[in-house]
């Protein structure tokens, strides 16, 4: 395997680390900065500056693609450096995934969703994803590009918990009558997406999430039990000071099916439910003493 990943986030760093035991192969990453490039470079990762850097000689070579970098100003910057390339190596891809988020169903007041349900994100973040899943797929459509789109909720794991705010104090329970969220674990979505590798469908579109959709303030409450400390307080979400961004999360509310992730591509959940998650972060905090 040769794997290319544009955006070497969180996620994508992640996935590296699980795939190293199971995958022998080379894998490219690209990051916007010098710096992180130079620190890439001392890990088992090629690192490419994008853009930046002329990339269709590592695309030329490579058998899989992960594109996790999100749209800027409301364009996909792969796809607008890149489209011409994609175009011209389309069919030699193995496999091609792109992450991107359940927020383009938009708002749901809390009902289901799966993968057939409607496109109608309720930010702006959310329809520039719709539009660059469209941009994508139609280069699967006319090029046979081997895309495979997954859709993410909000994505936690080391480093990513909540019990740095619930323990300074900085936390608040941001109470929203009927709100509830899917979330993920970082590990399971490095888990899906090579399950997806091994069995690939193009064209496909994935919910990747846990199978316990739940209140935002729910997920502080069991984190403050597990640290045995006070509950954060409690705030209604018309009295909460919140970033334009942290504001537009509220304004979507449902729950996001997985059935198709979990059929497909067998794919056994290590972590559940947020519950389960949690409990496995604070054991690790725990026995780094």
């Amino acid at each position: 395997m040769k794997l290319v990943i544009f955006g070497m986030g969180y996620s994508a760093a992640t996935l590296v680390r699980e795939m190293r035991p199971f995958q022998a192969g080379s894998v490219i990453g690209t990051t916007r900065s010098p710096q992180k490039a130079e620190i890439l470079g001392k890990t088992s990762i090629y690192p490419r500056v994008f853009p930046g850097t002329d990339m269709r000689p590592d695309l030329e070579k490579a058998t899989h693609v992960l594109i996790t970098a999100g749209p800027e100003d409301g364009a996909d910057p792969v796809l607008k450096h890149l489209r011409p390339v994609f175009e011209d190596l389309a069919s030699s891809f193995q496999w091609v995934g792109y992450l991107s988020t359940t927020g383009v169903y938009g708002d749901h007041q809390g009902g289901w969703v799966d993968e057939t349900a409607p496109l109608t994100p309720a930010t702006k973040r959310g329809r520039a994803r719709v539009q660059t899943e469209m941009e994508w797929n139609e280069l699967y459509r006319l090029k046979g590009l081997p895309l495979h789109i997954f859709r993410l909720p909000g994505i936690y794991g080391p480093g990513r918990g909540p019990f740095a705010k619930v323990r300074n104090g900085t936390a608040r329970r941001i109470i929203k009558e009927g709100q509830v969220f899917s979330r993920i674990h970082v590990e399971d979505i490095a888990q899906a997406l090579m399950a997806s590798m091994k069995r690939p469908r193009p064209g496909a579109i994935y919910n990747i999430c846990d199978d316990d959709p739940a209140p935002p303030q729910d997920v502080l409450t069991y984190a403050a039990e597990l640290l045995g400390v006070d509950l954060p307080p409690a705030v209604p979400f018309e009295e909460a000071e919140l970033t334009p961004m942290a504001r537009s999360f509220y304004a979507e509310s449902k729950r996001v099916d997985n059935s198709l992730m979990k059929r497909e591509l067998k794919v056994k959940l290590r972590y559940p439910t947020y519950r389960a998650g949690l409990d496995a972060l604070f054991a690790a905090e725990q026995a780094k003493g």
